[in-house]
């Protein structure tokens, strides 16, 4: 469906998931997706040491690389969980955490319509939104091609997450979204 409607995005994978998918995890890095880490066992990190949360990064990282070449560079923690300490111990590991917001909420299979209308109608989407889907939702396949569709109607670009983050000079909005900080010339002069 991605291919079909000319779109590369980013997918974050489970430890378990890339052990008993490895075929399909190559097919996504060799179609130029980004691959994100999602944790080895997809633990709640906030509940978990710094030792235990590099445990995790570590693990799932270290397979991706092996099965693909791929190193990734991007965190999504489960569940949306994270605290002080899962940013801080994923950035020692060489990642960049990032978060969603907008939920497809297709995880609570509530039908094709409701997953449709939930992303193209939600009060978040705009400029920067990341969404939210799930490899293994069971209405995702058939919703897909509408959403893509009605996000480009709508004017959007859809990206991988690695083309849309600022990494640098920004500030973090009570919704999760990355505002840019105004860069200001200190030495200009005024009349």
């Amino acid at each position: 469906i991605l291919e079909e409607n000319d779109v590369k995005t980013t997918f974050f994978m489970c430890g378990y998931w890339v052990d008993k998918y490895p075929e399909e995890v190559k097919k996504i890095a060799e179609a130029g997706h980004d691959i994100g880490n999602h944790s080895a066992t997809h633990p709640h990190m906030s509940q978990l040491s710094s030792e235990q949360i590099a445990e995790e990064l570590t693990a799932t990282g270290e397979k991706v690389k092996n099965l693909t070449g791929v190193e990734m560079n991007l965190f999504r923690a489960p569940f949306g969980e994270y605290t002080n300490d899962v940013i801080s111990t994923a950035e020692k590991c060489g990642y960049y955490t990032v978060q969603w917001d907008v939920d497809s909420l297709d995880w609570k299979e509530y039908g094709v319509d409701s997953e449709i209308n939930q992303v193209l109608n939600h009060k978040h989407l705009s400029n920067g939104s990341i969404i939210l889907f799930h490899n293994d939702a069971k209405y995702t396949p058939d919703a897909l091609g509408t959403i893509i569709k009605g996000l480009k109607d709508k004017g959007y670009e859809i990206v991988p997450i690695s083309e849309l983050i600022i990494k640098d000079n920004y500030t973090i909005n009570t919704e999760g979204r990355q505002i840019p900080n105004e860069v200001t010339n200190k030495n200009s002069l005024t009349d």
